[in-house]
Order: structure tokens, then sequence, then C-alpha cells
């Protein structure tokens, strides 16, 4: 049976190491015997699909997603936090609560696929219950925001969601909003709005981490220096492997540690996105792939693994991946790295198409020097001592 240790050091920065019960032998493979997190997972857009469970077994060469519950068992993906997916829309009244109706029904999704699923997976609120849940042998469901468009004006509806469960929040997706500057939008606040201060605190005083992902750089500065407790960014990359503003400087990466806080590295952006009005379609036909019947889900698979023959969407692969791992960790240090790599959500890249893939991360970890308990710290520790250190 797993077992993990919180390791905690006088200045709260340690992580977390897979261990055994004394005198026993366990032979399974390291990643095997870790507790592994992922911060961002969108595969609830799939939830509600036709014909389509969470328990099957599905194959990317039939089927665009990439996790379910066997596959989380292939990769040893222990769970992580399913993110309550938002697109920006406009900022007035009747955007606001199209928003928060669309929030509600995918937060409410979430529970029924957890519920549905209860012999395999279930709930978590706090650190302590993913390392229970891990000891029984569970699968762990952790929730997230991914933008607070839905909250409107009213940040009291943040502790609606915080009782729904949310742990992890973003104050910003692509485009700017009433919160914050988004990182892919022109400046309109330069940094938080005045709405999105008062967002940062009432984000600590309920405890919900703060998700830096998506923000703008000043966003990100304004977010750090005023939050009373650590952040996370929950899927981003490293900007000196490919200078896009949606990755994060190593200056920055710094600046984070230097507070306490976590990057979990996606696979995204270690390219241009070669977003050609063909895959433009696709795409957008895939963020409602939920509303379609089971032939036009199949039609869209079809033509995506296509086109997938003659341009790919990423012009990155499984070792450009690890070679920006292994230079986030030279900076930030073991402490302050994790994993999101954008599961369903536009991530995946050659060599590390689905979760199955994961264990090849420890290996190459294993394989540069890192020890068992530096690694157990970058796929779970980390997170739930970030997690841990939110005060209410």
């Amino acid at each position: 049976m797993k077992r993990l240790v919180l390791l905690m050091t006088a200045t709260a920065l340690a992580g977390c190491t897979a261990t055994k019960e004394k005198g026993a032998t366990d032979e399974r493979p390291l990643h095997s015997r870790m507790l592994v997190l992922d911060t961002h997972l969108d595969t609830p857009l799939h939830f509600d699909r036709a014909e389509w469970s969470f328990a099957d077994r599905h194959s990317l060469a039939t089927d665009l997603s990439q996790l379910d519950i066997p596959r989380m068992k292939d990769g040893n993906l222990d769970g992580g936090f399913f993110a309550i997916y938002t697109e920006q829309g406009p900022l007035d009244a009747k955007g606001y609560a199209d928003a928060l109706a669309f929030a509600r029904k995918r937060s409410d999704l979430i529970d029924a696929m957890i519920a549905k699923h209860a012999d395999a997976i279930s709930p978590a609120l706090t650190a302590d219950d993913a390392r229970r849940l891990d000891k029984a042998g569970k699968l762990i469901a952790f929730k997230s925001m991914e933008n607070s468009y839905p909250l409107g004006e009213d940040l009291t509806l943040l502790d609606e969601f915080y009782k729904k469960g949310v742990r992890l929040a973003g104050p910003v997706h692509s485009k700017n909003n009433q919160f914050a500057d988004s990182a892919t939008d022109k400046p309109r606040w330069n940094g938080l709005s005045p709405l999105g201060k008062k967002w940062v605190a009432e984000m600590n005083r309920l405890g919900i981490v703060i998700d830096a992902s998506h923000s703008s750089d000043a966003t990100f500065d304004q977010i750090l220096a005023l939050s009373k407790y650590p952040i996370l960014l929950s899927h981003s990359s490293l900007r000196s492997a490919h200078d896009h503003p949606r990755n994060l400087d190593e200056g920055r990466l710094k600046a984070l540690a230097a507070k306490g806080g976590a990057m979990c590295l996606s696979t995204i952006f270690l390219s241009e996105m070669n977003m050609t009005p063909a895959r433009a379609e696709l795409f957008g036909k895939y963020e409602h792939i939920g509303e379609m019947t089971a032939a036009e889900q199949a039609d869209l698979t079809r033509r995506w693994r296509e086109l997938d023959k003659s341009e790919q969407m990423w012009a990155a692969d499984f070792e450009a991946y690890m070679k920006m791992v292994l230079r986030a960790i030279a900076v930030g240090g073991v402490d302050h790295i994790c994993f999101g790599a954008d599961w369903d959500g536009g991530g995946g890249l050659p060599g590390i198409e689905d979760i199955s893939a994961l264990p090849k991360v420890t290996e190459r970890l294993k394989a540069a020097g890192y020890s068992d308990a530096d690694i157990a710290k970058m796929w779970s520790g980390n997170i739930l001592r970030v997690l841990a250190a939110q005060r209410k």
C-alpha cells in the first residue's frame, strides 16, 4: 500500500515523499509508489457527452479525450483538480448571468460524475483528504475554477463555489475581464482591477488557492504581492523555452518560489499554437462536444485526427517538454515545481499524448539525478503544501 509522508521544513517549504511500511518491501516502479496529482484537468467537458463514460477506456485514435479512469490507472495519475472552465463573454449583466448558470451546471456535472463512479473516485477538499483517499486506494477529485468571470461583480458567489468544493481558482482566462488583465489580451487594468484586488482578499479569507495561470505579468506581480498565502500556476510553461506571454519568465518563477508558491508545468506553448482556420473550426466545435450526438462526436474526432496527419497543433514533443521541465526545476527548485499538463484542454505532445505517459516523466527525473523525495514533492507534495498553507 502506498504511503505519503508530508515532510515540512522549518520554512514550510518541504514536500511529500513516498514511503513504505516499516520492514515492508515494495517492488513496484517508483512512479507507481507515489501520490501523483495534476492541477488542471479539463476533462469535465466530456462528462455530459452522449454515449461517453468516464469509466471506459478510450483510444486516442477514436476519441479526443486524454483522460479516463482506466488510463488514470495506467499512468498512475491518482487525481487532480477538475476544472470548471467558463468561456469569456461580455462584461454585462446578461453575460455574467449566463456564465454563472454555466459554471453552476459544470460544477454539478463534476459532482454527478464523482457520485456515479464512487467506487473508484471521491471528492477531496483538503490535503489530508487526498492522502486519506490515496491510502484507501481511491482516485482523488479536487475542483478548480478556470476564469472567475461567472462571479460577475458579486464576490459573495466565491463562498457559494467554496461550499461546492472549489479549492483553486484563477481570476482570468484568455481575455481581460472584470477582475484582471489576461496574458493574451491588451492591458486594460494594468494588472488587477479594483474588484480584482478585493477578489484576492476574498480568496485568501475563504482559503481558496489562487491560480495565476493565464494572468498577465502585471496581474501575476500584483497577485503575488497582495496574497497572504502561497499561490499556484496550475498549467503554465517557461518563457525561456518559448517566448510567449502565456508563459512565465524565469525571474517571476524565482519570485514565486520566494513566496512559497509553485509552478505546475504544462505541455502547451512550447511553440506557437498552429491555429489554422481548419484547426480553429475544430477547436471551436470541441469546446461544445458535450452538446453533440455520438455520430457528431465521431465525425469531429475523425476530422481532427485526419488534420493531425498534415499539421500538428504544436511544434514540440516529449524531449522539448522535458528540457523545459529540467530548466524550470533548476530555476525554481524542487520545492516549487509541480505538474498540470492541460489534459483535455489543448495539452499533450508526441511522446506524451495522454496521461498514460506520465511514468516517463518520473523516469527522466530519476535519470537526471533527482531523489525519490524530490520527485514526490513535484508530483504532489508541493501542491498539497500550498493547499494546506491557506488560512481562513
